[in-house]
């Protein structure tokens, strides 16, 4: 990677050059996101954390360009293209998905996933210890965690038999990716002793339509499959939830603080904070490819009494104790 500081050769031309190699430290970041500019400020928030940490500071060596898509994921591709246009030294994606768009557009340019799904199955890396090519950074994804979530589930809604699984877009196996989420997810459910009904949606107006279904199917609980689309229809979701009195297990505890009703799995923002290392070994000259994919170290039980209470459950003690967050 092209050195920031310009070699100059006389200290007279460094005074008269001086202003211009301070410009010319500010490292440019690029990050692309479906929703918002308002909501990728408070997903980049622990990233921007953990740069500090290292030294950077928005407004002084550090810039960061935001390309929101603003709900309309269907635009990603064109952003993708334009901020690939725009150079940045590095390009900072949320997830596999996109991190897969851009890849359209650039191998040269670093990418860094904030906390994507499983990347080896996705074919963006070719392993989790040597990625090659120029995407890195942090993922949040195990098969263990699948089974540890469902467990809690059973442990929450002991008689449940009938597990509605819930994602956006509908897409259940025809990436390796996803086929692996499904089956991790049926074999802890098999050995739970629940059987699984797939429920995808493309539009959110079709959600009401849907939850009338689950009911007549005779769904008891939902798991639902984090990624960033269903984040943006996170509170429609809800409002049915507690409507059909449906308790739901999810993957992150950002979830349950948005009101669902329980979620075990890696601490999101420690991950971010954890990317940021990613992008300094970048800007320090390591390429990508050398640098192993990141693996969450911290997790989390959340627990929510109020969302519990709303639909009639009684969370066990013992499950109670062992949280990490508990919200009355």
């Amino acid at each position: 990677m092209t050195t920031r500081r310009a070699f100059l050769g006389t200290l007279a031309g460094s005074l008269l050059a001086a202003p211009l190699a301070a410009e010319a430290e500010v490292w440019r970041v690029g990050f692309i996101y479906a929703g918002s500019k308002t909501a990728a400020a408070q997903v980049l928030q622990p990233f921007l954390e953990g740069m500090r940490q290292l030294g950077y500071v928005e407004g002084r060596n550090l810039k960061v360009e935001v390309w929101a898509a603003d709900g309309h994921p269907e635009n990603i591709p064109t952003l993708a293209e334009q901020l690939v246009r725009a150079n940045p030294d590095v390009i900072v994606v949320i997830n596999a998905g996109h991190g897969s768009i851009v890849q359209e557009f650039t191998k040269t340019l670093p990418i860094v996933t904030l906390s994507a799904g499983e990347l080896a199955s996705s074919g963006l890396v070719a392993s989790l210890v040597k990625p090659g090519g120029n995407l890195t950074g942090m993922q949040l994804y195990s098969t263990e965690l699948m089974g540890k979530r469902l467990q809690i589930l059973k442990e929450t809604v002991p008689g449940v038999r009938r597990l509605a699984v819930l994602r956006t877009p509908i897409d259940w196996g025809t990436t390796n990716q996803f086929a692996l989420y499904r089956q991790a997810t049926e074999d802890a459910a098999m050995k739970l002793g629940m059987r699984t009904h797939y429920v995808g949606f493309d539009d959110p107006e079709q959600l009401p339509a849907l939850f009338t279904d689950m009911v007549k199917e005779q769904d008891e609980a939902a798991l639902l499959w984090a990624n960033p689309n269903l984040a943006e229809y996170f509170d429609r979701i809800h409002e049915l939830m507690l409507r059909h009195r449906l308790p739901a297990v999810h993957e992150l505890g950002v979830y349950v603080r948005r009101g669902g009703l329980i979620a075990y799995g890696p601490n999101q923002g420690d991950v971010r904070r954890q990317a940021a290392s990613y992008v300094d070994r970048i800007f320090k000259g390591a390429k990508p490819g050398d640098l192993p994919i990141g693996q969450p170290t911290t997790f989390e039980l959340v627990i929510n009494l109020k969302t519990a209470k709303a639909i009639g459950l009684t969370i066990p003690p013992s499950l109670l104790a062992r949280a990490d967050q508990v919200i009355e």
